[in-house]
């Protein structure tokens, strides 16, 4: 079994394709299997794919205690330098999108090109009252999805997080049983993700003075507290291109696979 190691903890990975190294972070409750269509689709006829298991999910190791995102941005260093000899095209969803975000602003010389989707950065927009007014809804939502996991309620904290906060009314039930019984399997690292502290910060200023060619993504369908977050992101980095996913939501690489894989060659291709 394939593994990088990062501080002891062994994060296993797999790769496919060939060409330029193409690094894939998955978001929260998740694992590296999420990317699977969207290599399919097109990425790996087009680049050397690597996608890894987050430290606490899939087949990857896990450290006792509180883990922290600096941990998980010191991970993604390790496959990179381990796995993609140390220079690579990263793209991220979600929480692994916030991940990829920490590590560029901290470490730029990792990266040839950075392509992120809906990172969760609330924290970047404390300042703005208007903005905070517009996420009310989804914090509150966050409330009681932890309520629901700190009692060891796994599917019901699942189902609402899915529902309320990341892909809409009704959207558990359309889901294949196999991605329902990973939500639920990896909810806890979710818990564990929430008690960071710092977990949805960002150095934005970190990030601005990097000069690495940045994509944020959107989806039309997806809650427009994300919107709220990548405007705050492309303030801050004006050079940022932008790609919308039209029909498409928090996770494009699942719901619309061919699209999403065809903005990430193109972007590379380009950079």
């Amino acid at each position: 079994m394939p593994q990088a190691d990062s501080d002891g903890v062994a994060l296993f990975y797999e790769e496919t394709g060939g060409g330029e190294s193409l690094v894939l972070v998955h978001g929260s409750w998740n694992d590296h299997n999420s990317w699977t269509l969207a290599i399919e689709a097109d990425l790996r006829a087009s680049c050397r794919v690597i996608t890894y298991d987050r430290r606490g999910h899939g087949r990857s190791g896990d450290a006792p205690g509180q883990g922290t995102r600096r941990q998980d941005e010191d991970d993604l260093a390790a496959v990179i330098e381990q796995v993609a000899s140390g220079h690579a095209h990263v793209a991220g969803n979600s929480f692994g999108a916030s991940i990829v975000l920490g590590l560029a602003a901290r470490r730029p010389e990792l990266f040839r090109s950075i392509l992120v989707h809906e990172p969760p950065l609330v924290g970047i927009v404390g300042d703005d009252a208007e903005a905070l007014a517009g996420l009310q809804q989804m914090l509150t939502a966050t409330d009681a999805v932890l309520d629901h996991l700190r009692k060891n309620e796994d599917e019901p904290g699942a189902r609402l997080f899915v529902e309320e906060i990341a892909l809409g009314c009704g959207m558990w039930d359309q889901m294949p049983d196999g991605m329902r019984q990973t939500f639920v399997r990896h909810a806890q690292t979710w818990l564990d993700e929430q008690q960071d502290p710092c977990w949805a910060e960002l150095d934005l200023g970190g990030l601005a003075a990097r000069t690495t060619p940045l994509l944020l993504s959107s989806g039309t369908e997806s809650p427009a507290w994300f919107r709220t977050v990548l405007d705050r992101i492309a303030s801050a980095v004006p050079r940022a291109q932008w790609n919308v996913f039209t029909g498409a939501g928090h996770i494009p690489h699942v719901t619309h696979p061919q699209d999403y894989a065809t903005a990430l060659t193109r972007f590379i291709r380009d950079s």
